[in-house]
């Protein structure tokens, strides 16, 4: 058998298979005309070594554990130890998500994730009029010190890894952490874990915003230089695209604008006077794993080796750990759907393998109920077991990277990372994320792509299964998980005891020293941490700086 290695042999062949390949489709023509991705990326027929053969692959993909790390941030990946298994999970009070976090590590996951409740993620106590209806929906309620204690009760702090899902108020609630590992004689500098304290994505995707971007970009490099010096393994910051892709942006968008706000945190830590060095290495991302299998993993590899390429080339940082892109994955809960619910476990599992696959360092699946309720204690563990199977069953964890080197894989690795320069050149013309978040270009570009994307379903081009084809007739499923509305009744008396039975000139006092600070330019923490240890409340200390930094007023994207 004639081994063809040659470029030139292979333009050959490929120009033989072509012409047999037209009396092929003029029998069977393929499904469509067109075949795109997510992002509007061509898809070709077919891939050869023809299509990477300019690649430098040293330059462009290299080798696990090294420059520019497309291919994985650490030598041995999942053959040294698997990701960490984090279900996020948060409702109700902080007694009831306690049971849950106890339940959840019985089962073997590997570190907590809290859900905070509406109220909480924008500054509001339980009893503020604004938290009525919302107490304990969408996570816990956490109001105080007191909340937070309850919460990690039985949980020792040093031998877990806690991930928070909080932005504007992150300051208040990593101070709340600190003090309740203190309570347990656990030293700040023992305690891993990270807040999202991304509070850029917020005005763009979210909208659990509080304070305009200037004040807010102070409060999170006052947490980058605060967590520097006393609490060095904690993440500061989870650079989120997983809520731009929630909110309808595309692969490369979600790219693109993570690592563009990335970049303003980093200049933002750089102008405040720190060094690329001190922070850069508890820098962390947050991405969201969706349905185009390829698609994803290629999503991971290209960010990884893009955002090496900005901290090297752009901040001149030195250490490698600076460069690394460390992230977190959730499996994209806008894919759920509540018709015939159990489809879900399998758009779960392609989607954790994905993230697998593209070398993610800690993974959230969500649960087939999610698109009804807040999930069920059964569907958490499906979700979790569905984490397990892979890591314990399937195999693709023993070699790094296992589908490095597909020729569709590395160009479509490519092509994102090329894309997602482009646009982040375009964020640089118009001064940078904040500027391009202020203009409303970002919004416009991700509402753009949330609106075509809804247009293929509604047209049927996109199929969803369940939904627009394959439907049945169901029954709604019953047993569903429901958040009593008298959590809020518990939370206000709660709170009420709390405020009799607290020092109230203590916390008059440390409520005056902060709102100096905040009028000042002192770090803002250690400030917050004098608070929240005299307990004062969460909506108190935001009241406090709501009062000098003002609230933001989003920008009007239609007009």
């Amino acid at each position: 058998m004639t081994e063809h290695t040659g470029h030139e042999d292979l333009q050959s062949a490929l120009k033989r298979w072509s012409e047999a390949l037209e009396k092929t489709l003029s029998k069977r023509p393929e499904r469509k005309t067109d075949f795109v991705n997510t992002s509007d990326i061509p898809i070709k027929r077919l891939y050869t070594p023809l299509d990477r053969k300019d690649a430098d692959y040293l330059a462009e993909v290299g080798l696990p554990g090294e420059h520019p790390f497309t291919r994985g941030v650490q030598p041995t990946m999942y053959r040294g130890r698997f990701w960490t298994m984090r279900q996020y999970a948060g409702f109700a009070t902080a007694q009831e998500s306690n049971r849950r976090y106890r339940f959840l590590l019985d089962q073997g996951q590997t570190g907590l994730s809290v859900a905070f409740d509406l109220p909480t993620q924008i500054g509001y106590d339980s009893d503020h009029e604004m938290a009525i209806g919302e107490v304990g929906k969408v996570g816990v309620a956490i109001d105080s010190l007191q909340d937070m204690e309850i919460l990690f009760d039985r949980i020792p702090l040093d031998q877990v890894s806690t991930s928070m899902t909080i932005n504007a108020p992150a300051a208040v609630l990593l101070a709340m952490y600190i003090a309740v590992a203190e309570k347990q004689g656990v030293k700040p500098d023992k305690l891993r874990g990270t807040i999202q304290n991304d509070i850029l994505k917020e005005y763009s995707s979210r909208g659990t915003y509080i304070f305009p971007p200037k004040p807010s970009m102070r409060i999170i490099t006052d947490i980058f230089s605060y967590c520097a010096d006393h609490v060095p393994q904690w993440n500061t910051i989870s650079i989120s695209g997983y809520h731009i892709r929630e909110a309808g942006a595309t692969a490369v968008q979600e790219v693109a604008f993570t690592l563009a706000n990335g970049i303003a945190y980093v200049q933002a830590a750089l102008d405040a006077g720190l060094d690329v060095d001190t922070f850069g290495p508890r820098l962390s991302f947050f991405f969201n794993a969706h349905l185009d299998f390829l698609e994803e993993i290629a999503k991971y590899r290209a960010a990884r080796r893009l955002w090496a390429e900005i901290m090297r080339n752009r901040f001149q940082a030195r250490n490698p750990k600076s460069r690394m892109i460390r992230f977190h994955t959730q499996t994209a809960g806008c894919t759920l759907t509540a018709q015939q619910p159990k489809n879900n476990i399998v758009r779960v599992a392609f989607q954790a393998m994905s993230a697998v696959l593209g070398g993610t360092q800690s993974l959230h699946t969500n649960s087939m109920d999610e698109a009804l309720c807040l999930p069920s204690q059964e569907a958490v563990q499906i979700a979790l077991r569905t984490q397990q199977i892979i890591a314990y069953e399937t195999g693709v964890t023993d070699t790094v990277d296992p589908l490095g080197g597909s020729y569709y894989l590395e160009e479509l690795t490519r092509e994102i990372y090329e894309r997602a320069g482009n646009y982040i050149r375009k964020i640089d013309e118009l001064g940078g994320a904040v500027s391009a978040i202020e203009k409303g270009f970002v919004q416009r570009e991700i509402q753009d792509s949330a609106y075509r994307y809804q247009r293929e379903i509604e047209t049927n081009e996109r199929i969803v299964v369940g939904l627009n084809r394959f439907q049945t007739s169901e029954a709604r499923p019953g047993n569903l998980l429901r958040v009593d509305p008298a959590v809020r009744t518990s939370q206000v008396e709660r709170l009420k005891k709390l405020r009799s039975q607290r020092d109230a000139a203590r916390v008059d006092k440390r409520l005056a020293d902060l709102k100096q600070a905040a009028e000042g330019d002192q770090n803002l923490i250690p400030l917050i941490l004098h608070a929240v240890k005299a307990y004062a409340t969460l909506g108190e200390i935001c009241d406090v700086l709501r009062r000098v930094f003002g609230e933001y007023q989003p920008v009007n994207t239609l007009g």
